[in-house]
This record gives C-alpha cells, sequence and structure tokens, in this order.
C-alpha cells in the first residue's frame, strides 16, 4: 500500500542509523512491527499474576 508521510528527515535518517535498515520503507516496517510487539507484550504482563496454573514442572520437564 502506498501512503504519503511527513516525516521529519532527522528522526527518519536516525532511525535508519540505528536499526541499520536500508531503506525508509524497512525502518517504517520495523517500527511498526515493535509497536506491535511491545503493545502484545504489555497486554500479556497485565495476566500477571491472574492466572492460576496448576503445573508441575518436574512432570513436564520428565524429571524423577
Amino acid at each position: 500500500m502506498r501512503t504519503t508521510l511527513d516525516i521529519p528527515e532527522g528522526l527518519l535518517s536516525e532511525a535508519m542509523k540505528v536499526t541499520q535498515a536500508r531503506t525508509k520503507t524497512e525502518v517504517i516496517k520495523f517500527a511498526l512491527e515493535n509497536i506491535i510487539q511491545k503493545n502484545k507484550l504489555q497486554e500479556l504482563k497485565n495476566y500477571r499474576g491472574k492466572i492460576k496454573l496448576d503445573i508441575n514442572l518436574d512432570i513436564l520437564r520428565n524429571r524423577h
């Protein structure tokens, strides 16, 4: 999909250096993927301590 964006050149240049992206498209894709991943991790963290798991790790790891 083609989209026209007004991104400050300095910001884009710095992001390309930091990520070692070769193209503007590559750095934009990288940024979007990181935003999505960060959001998914935060959603998982919200469940911390709220799910009761009755798991015996020794059995799962085949320990006797």
